[in-house]
């Protein structure tokens, strides 16, 4: 699979400097954990979940949460349970069919080692588990069974725990619970994938909820624990790990209080006017806004759920040409020494050293996702991007 790998090759070459990728389930993990994009969850009580599945990935998708926690009713686990085993051994008789990278959100750890038992060969089609609410105390045994279940089955499995505790979001309790989490994660870190947040969970323990033409980071108490959690865990010195950016709830707004938030420049100039009021009758200007907000506070990827949030997360996650010349320059092995040169836009200073880590990133990033041409910005790729 690879990113935008459902447009047509034709397109692709006119819009991308660098194409992105190809990479599959097997891939390093972070190669993977880059490249999971905008993870699609979906509640795994859905009757024809494996047409789902193979449609979504025909429409750019490579990563998907199949969910049986807070989507689902109680009383519908074992009924899902179910389904989840049928689903996929039904797309495992579909051996030539491309599939995205799929995950199953479980609500306690018991049902890992469960449903890998249950899925029997047809297990090859999962790439691992969601742990929720995840603490060192709520957290371990997760992994523990995640680690029980990959070695009994022979298949390598990952977890993606979910940071969403109120202890993370209580002031007096978050170092503590950071700390907690830490060690259990780095105990576990060849099967910790990433880490993802839940800030809708967040939001709860204050009756909080953002509207549409606010971000995760207009809400203050939010946006001091996402810095947090990326403070101590997010770290590009080797010790973090890939943090994913939070759900963004709305697909249609009905009114609106605030001015919406793109500007009309770049539409015109890409004769795309009516793709923009689209985006804001859909809320996805506040989407995008987000997304570069994840971007700039060192998030990768994002939690969707619904389609249309995929292209948007996936066009914005596309790496400049700008922005891959500065990177290429720092990285050049003569720059080794350090030291300060002008950008090739002439437009900025790159410092070597500080810069480098963003560069490491940027670079990661450009190879999962490509580089778009000099005359090519986000406006193009999400127009190409929408299905006919």
């Amino acid at each position: 699979m690879r990113h935008f790998g459902h447009i047509a090759p034709e397109v692709r070459q006119r819009l991308f400097f660098q194409e992105p990728c190809e990479f599959d389930a097997d891939s390093p993990a972070r190669l993977l954990a880059a490249a999971l994009g905008a993870t699609l969850y979906s509640p795994a009580t859905r009757p024809h979940l494996a047409d789902d599945i193979v449609k979504q990935a025909g429409r750019g998708v490579v990563s998907m949460v199949l969910c049986l926690e807070d989507s689902i009713g109680d009383e519908d686990v074992p009924a899902a349970e179910e389904n989840l085993v049928r689903q996929f051994t039904e797309l495992a008789a579909r051996p030539d069919t491309e599939l995205p990278l799929l995950f199953i959100r479980v609500r306690v750890p018991e049902q890992i080692p469960d449903l890998v038992r249950r899925m029997g060969p047809a297990v090859r089609l999962l790439s691992g588990f969601v742990m929720p609410k995840f603490t060192e105390e709520s957290g371990t045994p997760f992994l523990e069974a995640l680690a029980a279940a990959e070695a009994a089955s022979g298949h390598r499995l990952f977890g993606m725990p979910v940071l969403e505790s109120p202890e993370l979001l209580y002031r007096e309790s978050r170092v503590e619970t950071l700390e907690g989490i830490s060690r259990a994660v780095d105990k576990y870190r060849d099967r910790v994938l990433a880490l993802r947040l839940g800030v809708t969970d967040f939001c709860s323990s204050y009756g909080l909820r953002r509207a549409s033409d606010m971000t995760a980071y207009d809400v203050q108490i939010v946006a001091n624990v996402i810095g947090d959690v990326v403070n101590m865990l997010g770290r590009a010195d080797g010790t973090g790990f890939t943090v994913t950016g939070p759900v963004w709830e709305y697909f249609r707004v009905q009114e609106r209080m605030f001015k919406p938030q793109l500007r009309r420049s770049p539409f015109l100039e890409g004769q795309a006017e009516e793709l923009r009021e689209a985006l804001i009758e859909h809320a996805m200007d506040g989407l995008l806004r987000e997304i570069a907000l994840d971007q700039a506070n060192g998030l990768m990827g994002k939690t969707c759920i619904h389609p249309s949030h995929v292209l948007p997360v996936h066009a914005l996650s596309v790496v400049s040409h700008e922005e891959f010349c500065d990177a290429q320059d720092i990285l050049r092995p003569e720059r080794g020494g350090g030291g300060v040169l002008r950008s090739a836009y002439t437009n900025k200073m790159n410092e070597v050293k500080p810069h480098r880590a963003w560069a490491e990133r940027t670079m990661l990033r450009a190879e999962i996702f490509g580089v778009a041409r000099e005359d090519v910005g986000f406006v193009e790729l999400l127009a190409a991007g929408i299905p006919g």
